[in-house]
């Protein structure tokens, strides 16, 4: 397996863990570290399929016209062939695996989000290990693969009430930051009231449903921030107009999305503490 792909920004380190490469079932994992926004250009693999995840941050995945956020339990999925773009934050780890054969839940997906089993995710994990053992490899690779089906779809007026209520509207959130859903119509989505879903909110994220999404809304701006005009990031994360984002990043971060993007292209490494310190 040959990844020749490059980078639009450099990485702190990329790392390859390859396994029976060359053979059908073998697998080509490669880490990257920045800290610096990293950006795989537009670009695409002829020969092999390939999956993007970050367990530390939301990556911003572009295919066509169409741009997804991906959370931590979702992967990035680009069969061979297409065109694509993917997006990180300040200070991720990016996984990128490359495969040979499509994962069966995945067949006839050109490019899109996918959800990632918890031991998948693991077994990436151990594989991008120098220690690891090699003759477990087509075994992990084997649970990969059936650890990855289907985008889990936001919630509906499916009966969700609850511990987790919280849980279910952040992971929809995370998919699409821009969703314009207000907080009361989750609640009557999910059959409870609006007071049970705030005090979930509370219980599992310290802090209310509009504070928890703007910091995700926020964040997910940081990944746009590098290729796209301000007015079209706040229109893509939700924002009425362009001011309201401007305001909004502004009391996060003190400084603008256009000084902030400025930073980032100019490499300023005073200037990468002050986006990340409010926030982590």
């Amino acid at each position: 397996m040959t990844v020749a792909d490059p980078l639009a920004a450099d990485p702190v380190s990329c790392e390859e863990f390859g396994y029976g490469l060359g053979r059908p079932d073998g697998i080509l994992v490669l880490r990257y570290r920045s800290a610096a926004p990293m950006a795989f250009g537009e670009n695409r693999q002829d020969f092999l399929h390939q999956l993007y995840w970050s367990p530390d941050g939301i990556l911003s995945a572009r295919h066509g016209r169409r741009t997804a956020f991906i959370g931590s339990d979702e992967v990035f999925w680009v069969h061979r062939g297409v065109t694509h773009e993917v997006h990180a934050a300040d200070r991720q780890t990016v996984y990128r695996i490359c495969l040979r054969e499509v994962p069966a839940a995945l067949d006839g997906l050109r490019a899109g989000a996918a959800h990632i089993a918890v031991e998948a995710a693991e077994l990436v994990l151990a594989l991008a290990d120098r220690e690891y053992d090699e003759r477990g490899a087509a075994e992990a690779r084997s649970r990969i693969m059936t650890g990855l089906g289907p985008r889990s779809q936001p919630a509906d007026d499916r009966q969700a009430g609850g511990p987790g209520v919280a849980v279910t509207v952040a992971m929809a959130l995370a998919n699409d930051p821009g969703d314009p859903t207000r907080l009361d119509e989750w609640a009557e989505r999910l059959h409870v009231s609006v007071k049970t879903l705030q005090r979930d909110f509370d219980r599992e994220f310290g802090m209310s449903y509009s504070q928890w999404r703007t910091r995700l809304r926020l964040r997910a701006s940081l990944t746009l921030l590098p290729t796209r005009p301000v007015g079209e990031v706040a229109r893509r994360i939700g924002y009425a107009s362009p001011s309201a984002f401007i305001s909004a990043f502004v009391r996060e971060y003190g400084c603008t999305p256009g000084r902030a993007a400025a930073m980032i292209h100019a490499g300023d490494g005073a200037g990468k503490p002050l986006l990340l310190s409010r926030f982590h």
